[in-house]
């Protein structure tokens, strides 16, 4: 009969060893993390300028860090991204789908619900934001295959032919500040908008 206050089973050598390296593991990768992001966010020095490209690599896109919270920028533009595949057909010819609107995707998959999703809202845009900022061109090359691939991923679930590249449409209008004094003639109901075709991207194969 054992005691209430028995101690639990100790690990053996080897399962004690494992645990330690794991905990070593985690915590290396958490320090590099944590110094990584600080290197990124605090001002430009000789050890960021010498690793800036190992931080960005690490950074972007998914640990990017920003002030918005703290100091919102408003749109200036509104944005409608559209997407559309293309396949090889047996004859050699190139087989283009329908253009998809992936904002309006976006935009229903938010709309009316009381906890919307941070996916829907920011991902589609905010890669689109950092493929136009014009970065260097590894980090370009790099934003191109994640919105490429977002693109694709998208086209997939609601496509039923197989496709090997993808091209985006990004339609822009220009949002008017409001403004009480404006004239009515002057509204932003004229705001001319602005089509911007992107090249056909190779994406991996999607197969239905």
């Amino acid at each position: 009969m054992s005691g209430a206050g028995a101690a639990p089973p100790s690990l053996s050598p080897s399962a004690e060893l494992t645990v330690a390296f794991a905990t070593g593991v985690c915590v290396l990768a958490a320090l590099a993390h944590v110094c990584l992001v600080f290197l990124h966010v605090a001002p430009s020095t000789a050890v960021s300028q010498r690793y800036e490209r190992q931080i960005d690599a690490w950074i972007y896109p998914y640990f990017e860090q920003n002030w918005q919270l703290f100091a919102p920028n408003p749109e200036s533009v509104r944005l409608r991204i559209s997407a559309r595949t293309a396949a090889m057909a047996p004859d050699g010819s190139r087989q283009v789908g329908e253009w998809l609107d992936l904002t309006a995707v976006d935009d229903a998959a938010v709309r009316h619900s009381p906890l919307p999703s941070h996916t829907a809202q920011n991902m589609l845009r905010r890669a689109w934001a950092a493929y136009d900022q014009q970065p260097t061109p590894e980090r370009g090359r790099m934003l191109q295959k994640y919105l490429a691939n977002i693109a694709a991923e998208r086209l997939a679930a609601r496509t039923r032919h197989s496709f090997e590249a993808v091209q985006l449409r990004v339609v822009s209008t220009p949002i008017a500040p409001s403004a009480p004094s404006t004239p009515a003639n002057l509204s932003s109901g004229g705001a001319r908008s602005d089509a911007r075709y992107l090249p056909w991207w190779q994406v991996e194969s999607h197969d239905r």
